[in-house]
Formats: structure tokens, sequence, C-alpha cells
């Protein structure tokens, strides 16, 4: 299995957050108790650090921050710039635009579902929290400046204070705290909301787990046996509940996220990505790693385009003939290379043969898997809106 894996336990050590709200003894099933979660049939229960316990009031608070642009420098990005509810929390662009203009060299993640991530970040595995996920993109600068707050902390409270509906909304999410207008506060209410976004409603769901039987169409029944075939083997990297890698929950044992190579790129026939996207190499400087990114989930994936770590994958039928090939070969230009043939790519990425009708049931599969009630639900939606 060409799968990357790293020291849960270093992780945590070198980023300074055991003490800090979160236990490796303690799985978070005390704090993620007490909050009604409205899980799916089929969805365990999400671990959850002790030091931010889920709770009605700090998600309301967390919903209204995810959506406020005054979190940003110029006050014209909020997290949900981003990270829109129509589109399952991804925004539609081939990467992401910093509040400045920047470009972002990554694809805007879905957050469906993150409650069960192991890390965040498409390459990242230092990222273990919700809480620091949370924090980069308003007060981080690398590899760009997001919402630009970095150094303005004392701006970023006078801006919440000074919105008179934030006093409340802090008070009922923190009524032991004497002031609760805070920066750690704030990031916490976000990584609550974003815990939140459960999605497990879709018409697969309904099918596989509810019990009917007429939820799906037969094309998309034919396109499930497909992905879970030995011939496909797409299930060896989405597998499970979530359609993703590796997830993590209270009482399964604490796994590392699944980074895997898929011959994307091969620029100098030794498996080589380009320069600012480099995946786990960025971090660990180990060869090995070169173009490992982080396997997401299949959920919503009707809604996300464009795919891969860079948005370079516009449709869904360009995905699937990306995989039947079994790596990109990509003609000319700076980035020409045959996938296929990087020393690097991942082993579960190997090529199959697939007719015109079953490329047809397997994307009717994976729009099977599109959660309206997700994408629709008021619980999820902007709260400043004038609608």
């Amino acid at each position: 299995m060409n799968t990357f894996k790293l020291s849960l336990v270093a992780v945590v050590a070198a980023l300074g957050i055991i003490g800090s709200g979160f236990s490796l003894l303690d799985p978070g099933a005390a704090a993620a108790e007490g909050y009604n979660w409205n899980l799916p049939k089929g969805f365990p229960m999400p671990m959850v650090p002790p030091g931010n316990p889920m709770s009605d009031a700090k998600v309301e608070l967390g919903r209204h921050l995810f959506y406020d642009p005054r979190l940003s420098v110029n006050e014209k990005t909020s997290c949900a710039t981003c990270h829109l509810q129509e589109k399952a929390f991804t925004d539609g662009r081939t990467t992401a635009v910093g509040t400045t203009g920047e470009i972002h060299p990554r694809n805007s993640m879905s957050l469906a579902n993150l409650a069960y991530s192991p890390s965040f970040n498409w390459a990242n595995p230092a990222v273990v929290r919700l809480e620091r996920h949370a924090h980069l993109p308003i007060f981080g600068e690398f590899p760009i400046v997001e919402m630009g707050m970095a150094g303005k902390e004392d701006l970023f409270v006078a801006r919440i204070k000074a919105e008179p509906r934030y006093e409340k909304l802090f008070h009922d999410a923190y009524p032991d705290v004497e002031n609760p207008v805070s920066i750690p506060n704030s990031i916490h209410a976000i990584a609550s909301f974003v815990r939140s976004l459960i999605s497990g409603n879709s018409p697969y769901d309904r099918y596989r787990y509810q019990g009917q039987a007429d939820a799906i169409s037969d094309s998309a029944k034919r396109g499930e046996k497909l992905f879970f075939s030995e011939r496909m083997e797409c299930f060896d990297c989405h597998a499970g509940f979530n359609l993703s890698g590796t997830v993590n929950f209270v009482g399964k044992s604490i796994e590392n996220a699944q980074f895997e190579n898929n011959g994307l790129y091969n620029i100098d026939g030794k498996g080589g990505y380009p320069a600012d996207n480099t995946g786990l190499f960025e971090i660990t400087k180990k060869p090995e790693d070169m173009g490992k990114f982080k396997v997401p989930t299949l959920r919503n994936v009707e809604l996300t385009a464009p795919y891969m770590h860079d948005g370079s994958i516009a449709t869904l039928e360009k995905v699937i003939d990306h995989y039947r090939a079994g790596g990109r070969t990509i003609k000319d230009g700076k980035y020409a290379g045959n996938g296929n043939l990087s020393p690097l790519r991942s082993d579960f990425v190997r090529g199959f043969i697939l007719t015109p009708e079953e490329k047809s049931d397997l994307i009717a599969f994976l729009k099977s898997l599109t959660d309206t009630e997700f994408v629709t639900n008021p619980r999820f939606a902007d709260p400043w809106s004038k609608k």
C-alpha cells in the first residue's frame, strides 16, 4: 500500500497541542455528547476535542462568524467565500483566491463531514485539529494571504465587538466566561460550526442505508457495482460511509490521513510535480512523498468541480478518463509528461477498461451521492442574508 504514514503523536507534539484541549487517550466522546448531531443512519459519533465541546449556541455563533466578511482585512472575504453551501462548501474556482487577490495553488476542498477527518488541508499532515484549520485562513500568510488578519488581532476583536448581534451570541456560546469575545473563542466557534456540517442523506444513502430500493436508478446501481469491483478498485481509496480516505470517530483507534499520488503529473520522468504543488514532499522533503495529496470524500462530488488538488480536471467524465488511463498524459507545455509512467504513482491507480455505457453508469452512481438536503439546509446557511 503506497500510503504516507506519520506518527500522530509526533505531529501533535510538534504542534504543541498535547494538553491544549485534545488527548490521544481520550477520543472526545464526552465533548461530542449533549449536542444533537442529527446523524444519518450508519454514521458514527464524531470525535470532538475536550477543550471545545459542541453546543447549539457555539455552532450558531460559528455560523455567523463563518459568513462574516469583517473577519478579513478589507472586509471583502468570509470563510464562505471559498466554501459555498450550494457547491457543498467549495467555490467552483480552479484554485482559491485570497482577499487581496493572491491566487492560491490549491483547489478549495469540500467541508462536508470534516468532523471525521484525521487531518485537514490537501497536503499538510500536521494540521490535525479543526481549530487549527480554522485559524490558518484568517491569520496565516503562507502559501498566500487568504483573509489577511495576521498582526491585526486587535482589529479582529474590535470589529466583532462593534456588531450588536455578537454580544448575545458570544454570551450564549460561552455563558461562564466574563468577557467571551476573543480570538480563541471565535476560532473554536467556527470549528464547531464546520464540525456540524454532516452530509449523509443523498439518494445513495437512502438506497444503501435506509432501504429505499427505488431511491437511485438502475444505471446508478450498476455504477455502484463497478465502483466497488475488483476491476476498478475505486473503493481502495474512497471507502466506507464517507467514501473517502481514512476517517476517525468515537470508539475507533486513531489513524493518520491517507495521502496518495494519483499520477496527475510526471514532468521530469521521475514523478515530478509542479514546484508550487509538490504535495507531502513540501513538508517531509522525502522523495517518495512527491505528489501525494489527501484522498477527499466523494460525497456531493457532482457539485464540487473542478477536481484534483489544483482544480486541473474540469469534469467527472475527465476524472474517470484520468483513472481509466492509470494517470494523466500532458502532451506539451511545461507540465508535459505521462503520469501513467510515474514511478511514484500509487499502486491503486492502475488503469482499467470501461465501455461508454459503463462510464455512464459510473457517473450516475457518483451523481447519486449528491445530498440536496445538505446544500439547502437552513442550519448551514448564511445568517446575514437578507433573502
